[in-house]
């Protein structure tokens, strides 16, 4: 008799976490964005939400936790959530760079679920309209006559906004003084109050540099962007470099193939929505659509690439 009723129970949870796939999602699911309120991150992701809300069925609810480079909320996933699909973060590529800098208490590789590519970032330096900086190349000259006083706020250290301008040092021998926020929001609060005498972002400046508060002197993608032709590439300096910083959606490790099916396919419909490619456009933010298969593969092979950035620019940990 003991083993009869054995026999049911571990039948009953057979039963059991095939319908808890099934019935998902039947609450809402949390997603968060790394990165503080009022950037282009989060307002990316509160409009990608509200149309992956209707290809869901339910409510994505977008919370901001951010801090140390954006691995604040993707570390919040990795070490304390459960591997249910209810909480998710936007996977960005700065743990995969940090990771190398300082010890990390989670690893961007073994303890996340990649879920889905999602876009990538527009970078690029702006300066208040005010600024007597007309180009990139003025810009260069000022931090090669004054090193360490041309003042530019990022988005954290160990970020692509910040890493990028290390490059223009290694490459150009220019010497600037980095100033890390929480992120683009905050950042931008820090060059409209002229506390910092410019900006290495994404494009969460755009709509500043559309109003005339801000000049947009040079973007970091492979080509000159849709929305300011006239910007030069750093390409087109002579710089030869490119930073788009792909990102996605990621939950915590050991999550359920079909979960993550769901969510992936969820997901989908929601990034090829027209809706969704309006707002990418208002942003100057490109598609960067990943399968789960291929965005997995592309976390190992990034962050071992990573390394060799890190390792150039003279920022590995010790």
């Amino acid at each position: 008799m003991h083993s009869v009723a054995r026999t049911l129970a571990l039948l009953a949870l057979a039963l059991a976490l095939p319908a808890a796939a099934q019935d998902f999602p039947s609450r809402p699911i949390t997603l968060i964005c790394p990165w503080p309120p009022g950037g282009s991150t989060d307002t990316h992701l509160r409009r990608f939400a509200e149309i992956a809300t209707r290809t869901l069925g339910q409510t994505i609810v977008v919370e901001n936790k951010p801090g140390a480079g954006g691995t604040v909320g993707m570390g919040m996933v990795a070490q304390n959530a459960k591997p249910d699909g209810y909480t998710l973060s936007q996977g960005h590529i700065g743990p995969f760079r940090i990771a190398h800098m300082q010890k990390l208490a989670w690893d961007p590789v073994r303890d996340l679920t990649y879920i889905i590519g999602v876009s990538g970032y527009t970078f690029g330096v702006v300066v208040r309209s005010d600024s007597t900086f007309k180009s990139f190349q003025d810009l260069l000259d000022y931090a090669k006559a004054n090193p360490g006083k041309m003042s530019y706020g990022s988005t954290g250290t160990g970020t692509s906004p910040h890493l990028l301008m290390e490059e223009v040092t290694m490459k150009t021998g220019a010497e600037f003084l980095h100033v890390p926020y929480k992120g683009n929001a905050d950042s931008t609060q820090g060059l409209l109050g002229g506390h910092v005498m410019a900006q290495s972002d994404s494009s969460g400046w755009g709509r500043f540099v559309d109003a005339g508060q801000f000049r947009l002197l040079v973007t970091f993608g492979t080509q000159r962007t849709k929305r300011w032709p006239s910007v030069p590439t750093a390409n087109d300096l002579g710089l030869n470099m490119v930073y788009n910083s792909p990102y996605g959606i990621v939950g915590p490790r050991g999550m359920e193939p079909k979960i993550v099916k769901i969510l992936h396919d969820g997901f989908k419909k929601a990034l090829d929505d027209p809706e969704h490619q309006k707002v990418l456009d208002q942003l100057d933010q490109e598609l960067w659509y990943q399968s789960s298969e291929d965005y997995t593969k592309y976390a190992r092979e990034t962050f071992q690439r990573e390394r060799a950035l890190i390792e150039r620019l003279g920022l590995l940990a010790k």
